[in-house]
């Protein structure tokens, strides 16, 4: 439903709707981040971060472009449900000021502190947390309050995160809580928008089987995974492959009863579903590597997580966001198609650079990465800065 009000909105078009900064320059951020992390990977350039530079690269990817795609996703998602006003203007400028704040805070730490950093960048997530808090329950929309668990968690991960850092030398448990928080977080809104979006493209274009309504199913599938992921964010080494190949067997026939073969022809559609699919994947993965270390490093199903669950699924959403909140048709023309295609490709070559450790591999994954999001902005980037929102 559009915002009556927002069309008196005279201010600048790039802050109308939060998904309009938080959208480009999350995006253009994720393409910058890995062009810098590229030639930090191979020693050929050094951050002035008081993280070490592995620490560094999850860290931005986990609390510094994931929050960005989820606050553009959250603000413009909320006043859908609440029937309230969205965040823009001033407001929504001082969240775009702060969380470009706590990128440089990180990137420069070693010259600021470890400490300053920390009080910087963890700020961001808890104030969009606070935000989407007071609108969801001024607009007595409760049954959305669950969506704000795993950004509450994320927040307090990151916080672990520069402690961590900062006792051990380096992160642990964080990270790991960073990525269940990242994953819970997919798996609560994909689980909601997936089979929604799906069903409107089937009953429209390809009628037929229609995806499973969400159920007691969904629930057991969410409570699983909540709980296999919190015991391997704090128990890695232990032995609870069963719990994660429970979540992942769960997680993969939830995507099987949304129908997702039934879209091929829609490629806006089908790369949910292709994304999705990374959520099982990486369960899977990291349960191997716990029953057999020498066969399966756990760094694979990291980054099936992460670059595939994470980076595709907010690709995905963003594309079809900008399309819907800008009154344009909901359709992927070619470009958009080699956007999904190349973050596809880059997910998948990661995932094999960890099985065959070839350099090469790694820098054709993060070139897939970069056209990725570079194609996304050359695609939407008109759409973001200029329109304004309907």
């Amino acid at each position: 439903m559009a915002i009556a009000r927002l069309r008196r909105y005279s201010g600048p078009a790039f802050l109308s709707y939060g998904f309009r900064p938080f959208f480009f320059l999350g995006s253009l951020y994720a393409a910058l981040s890995i062009l810098l992390w590229l030639p930090i990977y191979a020693g050929e350039l050094e951050a002035h971060s008081v993280f070490v530079p592995i620490d560094w690269h999850i860290h931005e990817m986990l609390f510094g472009y994931l929050p960005a795609i989820v606050t553009g996703f959250l603000l413009t998602a909320i006043p859908n449900w609440t029937g309230r006003l969205p965040v823009q203007g001033l407001p929504l400028l001082a969240l775009v000021v702060l969380w470009l704040a706590g990128r440089a805070a990180v990137f420069f730490s070693a010259d600021i502190g470890w400490q300053a950093a920390a009080v910087i960048d963890g700020s961001f997530l808890f104030a969009v947390a606070a935000a989407a808090a007071r609108e969801i329950i001024a607009g007595r929309n409760w049954r959305n309050l669950k969506v704000l668990l795993p950004l509450v968690v994320m927040a307090c991960a990151n916080g672990a995160f520069h402690i961590e850092a900062h006792v051990q030398g380096t992160s642990d448990i964080s990270r790991r809580l960073g990525m269940s928080a990242a994953i819970l977080l997919i798996s609560l809104i994909g689980g909601r928008i997936i089979p929604s979006f799906t069903r409107n493209w089937l009953v429209r274009e390809n009628p037929g089987r229609l995806p499973t309504p969400f159920d007691r199913f969904d629930i057991a599938s969410l409570t699983i995974s909540a709980i296999a992921l919190g015991a391997w964010t704090f128990a890695p080494d232990n032995d609870i492959s069963g719990l994660l190949l429970g979540a992942a067997a769960s997680q993969a026939w939830r995507l099987a009863r949304w129908a997702g073969d039934r879209t091929l022809r829609d490629p806006l559609v089908l790369i949910l579903h292709l994304a999705y699919a990374f959520v099982p994947v990486g369960l899977w993965l990291i349960s191997a590597s716990i029953f057999l270390p020498a066969m399966v490093p756990v760094a694979a199903g990291l980054h099936a997580l992460g670059a595939g669950a994470v980076g595709s699924m907010t690709i995905a959403v963003m594309a079809r966001a900008t399309l819907g909140h800008t009154g344009r048709q909901l359709r992927a023309g070619p470009q958009a198609i080699v956007v999904f295609a190349a973050i596809l490709i880059a997910a998948l070559l990661r995932i094999l650079a960890v099985f065959i450790p070839y350099e090469g591999i790694v820098h054709a994954a993060g070139a897939a990465w970069i056209l990725a999001y570079a194609g996304f902005l050359l695609t939407y980037g008109m759409a973001l800065t200029t329109q304004k929102a309907r």
